[in-house]
């Protein structure tokens, strides 16, 4: 795939569909209703404009601390539009984390649901860059009131169009710049190969916007391909998810292992009749939950692994060939490597670290050379995971590097230990962390 020398990622997203005459076409479904692609176009040119109006020019940073609704998505994406850049950030951070990614970021704006605004006021106060601190609600009237923009930024693919902040294991969040062609990249390697996302699928993630896993599953797939996406404001708890279900029908829906394990055990829940096909990240599934999956819904859930330095799945099971336990398969477009504790390729069936090369991965940490020179070693990304290449082609997860435990000598991740105490039909989560004991 070869993008143009002037490519706007929110042009691909939104204003393509219009030009081509689908303007009608569902894009959001939310807490507030229903959204053709016109009535996006029209909102994410709108945003674009009140973003102008507050003074944000080329390459700022605009914070967001929203929930999913439309509201996200048209600012995230007017944002890009204007050559700014959206930084989408967890609803769920301690105070400290905020006041670190605000002054970090050197963000001009930040945009807050009601609900959320009220956590901000320390970093607020503390963020020496920041102009304006808007809700959501007297947000909502300024993009009302302005005058859209004319003409979108004429970014390249290699411009910076946003941000995502990653704390991984340890330390303070690291901010992954991403260019505008990222996206479009997921789409082609991921979304349309593996998922075999169309314009037809009704997509419902669990993952939040926030998230890149939740990013890619909720909004840059479905409106790559002209579908539908629904986006809720509340927690994707077992009651929540089957009430989406049983309204909207999803045929594609983003989840992670424990709540599928969560929504398994309820025996009331009921999935969409037109549920087609379901993915998992963030965590291994455990190949007892992928089974049982399957035997009560008469559908398969595509167990991947991404990154945030990646934006989404890399490795990952497909239709028709899937081995509940594993992670599948390198996805085509992305090269994985095994490597020794020495940084030696390791050949054949073999367990070592996780390293990836593909066209989705971020250009580096922002303000964080130490951090990005650890992970980035030319065109290749160290995941700092753990994996196993099996004689048969799979890849079946072996924790983290910074979680492995030395027991007896012998290195434990503890996922191996997690997953058979998981396994039992009397447990539904477990967690396993390690302890120095004295002896003698």
């Amino acid at each position: 795939m070869e993008l143009p020398r002037t490519y706007n990622a929110a042009a691909d997203l939104v204003h393509r569909h219009v030009a081509e005459g689908h303007g009608d076409r569902l894009a959001v479904i939310d807490d507030d209703g229903r959204t053709t692609y016109a009535a996006l176009a029209a909102r994410v040119d709108r945003a674009a404009g009140a973003l102008r109006d507050l003074g944000v020019q080329d390459e700022q940073r605009v914070a967001l601390v929203m929930h999913d609704s439309v509201d996200f998505v048209a600012t995230f994406l007017g944002a890009i539009a204007l050559g700014a850049v959206p930084i989408p950030l967890n609803t769920l951070l301690p105070e400290g984390d905020y006041v670190h990614v605000l002054r970090d970021s050197r963000a001009r704006v930040v945009i807050a649901s009601d609900a959320l605004i009220g956590k901000l006021a320390v970093a607020i106060a503390a963020a020496p860059t920041l102009r304006h601190a808007i809700d959501v609600t007297a947000w909502r009237a300024r993009v009302a009131a302005a005058a859209p923009l004319a003409q979108l930024a004429q970014t390249t693919p290699d411009d910076v169009a946003f941000w995502l902040y990653s704390s991984g294991s340890t330390g303070k969040p690291k901010g992954a710049m991403h260019r505008q062609g990222s996206p479009r990249w997921t789409v082609e390697l991921y979304a349309k190969p593996v998922l075999g996302i169309t314009a037809d699928d009704v997509v419902f993630s669990a993952a939040k916007l926030f998230f890149a896993y939740g990013l890619g599953n909720a909004l840059v797939f479905p409106l790559a391909v002209g579908a539908t996406t629904v986006l809720t404001a509340e927690r994707p708890t077992v009651a929540k998810v089957a009430r989406v279900m049983a309204a909207h029908q999803p045929t594609i829906f983003g989840g992670v292992p424990t709540l599928f394990a969560s929504l398994l055990a309820d025996p009331a829940f009921q999935v969409s009749p037109r549920l087609r096909v379901s993915t998992s990240a963030g965590e291994a599934l455990p190949k007892h939950v992928g089974e049982r999956w399957r035997a009560r819904t008469g559908s398969d859930i595509l167990d991947g692994i991404g990154s945030t330095e990646m934006l989404h799945i890399f490795l990952s099971n497909a239709p028709g060939d899937i081995a509940y336990g594993t992670t599948g398969r390198p996805v085509p477009g992305y090269d994985l490597e095994l490597r020794g504790d020495e940084g030696a390729v390791l050949a054949g069936p073999a367990e070592g670290a996780l390293w990836v090369r593909g066209p989705s991965a971020c250009s580096g940490y922002w303000n964080d050379r130490v951090r990005t020179l650890a992970t980035f070693h030319g065109a290749w990304t160290r995941t700092g995971d753990r994996y196993t290449r099996g004689e048969d082609g799979t890849w079946t997860y072996g924790g983290r590097d910074d979680d492995m435990l030395k027991v007896g000598g012998i290195w434990v991740s503890p996922f191996e230990v997690e997953s058979a105490l998981a396994a039992h039909p009397a447990v539904l989560e477990a967690a396993v962390s390690g302890t120095r004991t004295r002896t003698g």
